[in-house]
């Protein structure tokens, strides 16, 4: 069997085939905490453009700032990379993301899934771009804007 599949013209590779950025990519993301931002600076380069749903940051020192602001107060974060798909210098990777933050969800586990799309330039990430619902994320374990916003989606559902 291959190590390359074909869907819909799209080529997946397996992780033994992933170009170095991926690898690099995925590897930080793996060991990322606190104390180790400084590896973002191998993975990205020094004018990435990263989007989420709440920011638009552009070079790599904005961005080790903004992370450094994230991390700051969670108690735990890891990252489960669940599929990667490659196209040329792009990619679409697939993740959930487990963390733990003191002030919500009473400083249990809180589970996200989500995706980002990357660009590279040689071997350095030029622009990623994460898709997941904040809601999720953030405001469902909110005081307050919590039941507000659980309560709003399960009309919204109907």
């Amino acid at each position: 069997m291959s190590d390359l599949h074909t869907k819909n013209n799209v080529h997946m590779l397996t992780n033994q085939e992933h170009p170095f950025w991926i690898k690099n990519f995925i590897d930080v993301y793996s060991q990322l905490s606190i104390e180790n931002l400084h590896l973002l600076n191998q993975v990205y380069s020094d004018d990435v453009i990263f989007i989420d749903p709440m920011h638009r940051i552009q070079g790599i020192e904005n961005l080790g700032e903004y992370f450094r602001a994230l991390y700051q107060n969670l108690t735990s974060c890891q990252f489960n990379i669940q599929e990667v798909i490659v196209l040329n210098d792009e990619a679409a990777i697939y993740w959930q993301m487990t963390y733990q933050h003191a002030k919500l969800n009473k400083g249990a586990p809180i589970v996200v899934d989500g995706h980002s799309h990357i660009k590279s330039v040689q071997d350095e990430i030029t622009y990623h771009r994460d898709y997941l619902d904040l809601g999720a994320m953030l405001y469902e374990h909110l005081p307050l804007i919590g039941s507000l916003t659980k309560w709003v989606k399960s009309k919204a559902a109907k």
